[in-house]
């Protein structure tokens, strides 16, 4: 029986790594279900033994890469924190190292934000998504009410917009230093991005230049 589970994961990584490479390589749309099992090795049957379509399986993708990154959050979502905005600050700046330094969770970003089209048996992937962009706000909402409960920043600083603004700033960042990598240092640029935007929530606070 153990034998018999550990080939069956073994199985299963083969399938992920598969669908990761094509992927990268062709696009979601662009790669069936049929190819991943080729690139596998496997047969459409052992596929669907583990997963029930393409949005399931991409699920199963980004998951293992960006677990990491799910429970670093969880770690920095602590309400007895007296630095909000530093746990802020840290999460982010976490998530830019890991695309800068860790090749697969590169690639695997690469898929999610240029090679996927949210239609169809993908839909099941747009809800992950969103899904993970929400516990993402969540956690910068929540650190934003302790800051301005412990009256770091100002009081008419909303939780809702600050997370909002916050998301969009290093979305936009991370697409366009995917276009092209060597354009600039993303973890530079985000940290004096991200130093200048919580530089604008607190009280009588210079704005650092990030040129």
């Amino acid at each position: 029986m153990r034998r018999t589970k550990e080939d069956a994961q073994l199985t299963r990584e083969r399938l992920l790594d598969a669908a990761e490479l094509l992927f990268a390589d062709r696009g979601v749309s662009g790669t069936s279900l049929q190819d991943i099992a080729q690139q596998a090795g496997l047969t459409r049957g052992a596929l669907y033994w583990h997963f029930k379509d393409k949005g399931e399986l991409f699920n199963a993708m980004m998951r293992r890469t960006t677990l990491p990154l799910e429970e670093a959050l969880q770690r920095a979502t602590d309400r007895s924190s007296l630095h909000p905005l530093q746990d802020i600050r840290k999460n982010l700046l976490y998530t830019m190292s890991r695309v800068v330094n860790d090749p697969q969770m590169r690639r695997v970003f690469d898929i999610a934000t240029q090679k996927i089209e949210y239609i169809n048996e993908m839909t099941a992937a747009k809800e992950r998504h969103l899904q993970a962009l929400g516990n993402k706000r969540r956690f910068i909402e929540g650190a934003i009410r302790r800051a301005r409960a412990l009256g770091q920043v100002g009081p008419n600083v909303t939780p809702k917009t600050t997370g909002l603004g916050l998301m969009a700033l290093m979305s936009g960042l991370l697409n366009i230093w995917m276009l092209d990598p060597d354009q600039f240092n993303l973890q530079a640029v985000a940290a004096k991005s991200i130093d200048a935007f919580l530089a604008g929530l607190t009280r009588d606070a210079p704005t650092p230049d990030i040129d």
